[in-house]
């Protein structure tokens, strides 16, 4: 399968690239993204297939229909990584919350986040490439609290690969920092930045795109590449889990195969939605994806109005973190599927120049075919916490967006599938607030009151981040990031 470009060809860049070659660079000409030039079909006799299959069997043939170049060796590797999960049959659970809302858990990996989905298996296949290239990567990642840590836990002491790892500090959880400066392996460095999460994703970006950068970089024998979400090696295995949790409630005898559902997902950097905005293209059975939001709901708007507008925006410090995000990078993969190069160029190059753009008329109704949203403030995300606790279940504020949204968005009478993008553990402060009103609580007291009240053991590797020695100290302004990089180079 051959990539193209969502803004056009400069003449520079290759038309198309392949698999390799797009997650090895993965920004485009004009600062576009890559995307598979044509999808597979994985109608119902894809799904029938394979439903009785494992998920890395089932993984693995999506992945041959998209005819990647990677070997065959190299796949059964990185998917064998999804047995170091809790539950090696299962690594996704899907758990029924009402009677037609279930939550897909996709946390259930060594960091405790969703980020282990697609950065577990995308470590082994970009180092794998860059081996068998005899090559050297930098490998950027900027995150909100789990891309992070995700990407830290996948490439450290692999070859041929270094990571910097831009994170804003006082930004995240403090499970979330933790589980990033106490990393220790020689090929990672990780920098606090004096700034937001945009902030680190717009270095990133200009980083990615930079000449004089990569120059830098090719003097000391070292290419350039991302583990977030605008690199597709991150998407492609994104999709695989919406089939899986659709392929679980036929299981479950909860849905029969054919049957629409809604696909409710927390709204961060939209990878998560765009997986399964493509599983739905590719024939998923899927009504409408909702995507949820906190108050940095620019997204909400955006699908209800039409209007993508930062001008007067800033990022609102909220209780569910890995969302307080104002440019979303992957929504541009859905403008090109819906509107091509050209439109998604000029829109693009409105809201990098203009920091705003409007869809017209038939765009938006174009877009609500597919997408529906809502936000919840993060009282109306606690009180939701509160209320699945006294039902019985335990989420954590991300998840907690998406019972509003479920609420105000599923429309008709099909069930809801809500992906829950991190465990409890990694926001325990505001779920023990949410449980029992305790305020200014640390996180080790509070994943202790949690644990207490829910009669839940805390995973091993999160109670033993607060006895690591903090070996990642770099906490820096915005404009030293490049000298920091090359200085760790």
């Amino acid at each position: 399968m051959q990539f193209i470009e969502t803004r056009g060809n400069d003449g520079t860049h290759p038309v198309k690239v392949t698999f390799s070659q797009a997650i090895l660079s993965p920004i485009a000409s004009f600062g576009g993204l890559y995307v598979p030039e044509t999808l597979p079909e994985l109608g119902e006799a894809f799904l029938q297939k394979h439903l009785g299959s494992s998920y890395k069997t089932m993984a693995k043939d999506m992945l041959t229909r998209f005819a990647i170049d990677i070997d065959e060796a190299v796949i059964d590797e990185a998917l064998a990584l999804y047995d170091a999960f809790d539950d090696p049959s299962n690594p996704v659970p899907v758990v029924k919350v009402r009677e037609d809302l279930y939550v897909s858990e996709l946390y259930h990996g060594p960091t405790r986040a969703f980020k282990d989905m697609a950065l577990q298996p995308f470590g082994i296949v970009l180092s794998s490439i860059a081996q068998a290239r005899n090559e050297n990567y930098l490998i950027l990642a900027a995150t909100s609290g789990d891309t992070g840590p995700a990407a830290l836990e996948t490439f450290k002491n692999r070859a041929n690969v270094k990571v910097a790892c831009l994170y804003p500090d006082g930004g995240t959880s403090d499970v979330q920092r933790l589980q990033m400066v106490t990393e220790d392996a020689e090929n990672l460095k990780v920098i606090g930045i004096k700034g937001s999460f945009d902030d680190a994703q717009g270095a990133l970006k200009h980083l990615l795109a930079s000449e004089t950068f990569k120059a830098a970089l090719k003097e000391k024998n070292t290419s350039l590449s991302a583990a977030n979400s605008v690199n597709f090696g991150r998407i492609i295995f994104q999709i695989i889990y919406h089939i899986h949790s659709y392929l679980e409630l036929v299981r479950q005898g909860e849905i029969t195969m054919g049957e629409k559902v809604y696909l409710d997902v927390p709204s961060g950097n939209f990878g998560n939605a765009l997986g399964g905005y493509y599983a739905m293209k590719m024939g998923l059975p899927v009504e409408k994806i909702i995507i949820a939001s906190n108050e940095n709901n620019v997204l909400t708007r955006l699908i209800t109005t039409g209007k993508y507008d930062l001008r007067d925006a800033h990022v609102v410090a909220t209780t569910s973190p890995a969302m307080d995000i104002l440019k979303s990078s992957n929504v541009e993969r859905v403008l090109y599927d819906l509107f091509g190069e050209a439109r998604t160029k000029e829109l693009m190059h409105s809201l990098d120049e203009e920091h705003n753009y409007e869809l017209c008329f038939m765009e938006l109704d174009k877009l609500q075919e597919f997408f529906a949203a809502d936000y919840a403030t993060g009282d109306e995300g606690k009180a939701y916490i509160k209320a699945a606790f006294a039902d019985g279940y335990l989420m954590d504020p991300h998840t907690a967006t998406c019972f509003k949204a479920y609420e105000n968005c599923a429309k008709k009478e099909f069930k809801t599938i809500a992906y829950s993008t991190a465990e409890w553990t990694k926001f325990s402060p505001t779920i023990a607030n949410a449980l029992t009103g305790e305020v200014d609580t640390h996180d080790i007291d509070a994943l202790n009151a949690i644990s207490a009240e829910a009669k839940i053991g805390i995973p091993e590797m999160i109670k033993a981040l607060f006895d690591k020695p903090v070996t990642q100290k770099t906490i820096i302004e915005k404009e030293q990031i490049e000298a920091e990089i090359l200085n760790f180079i």
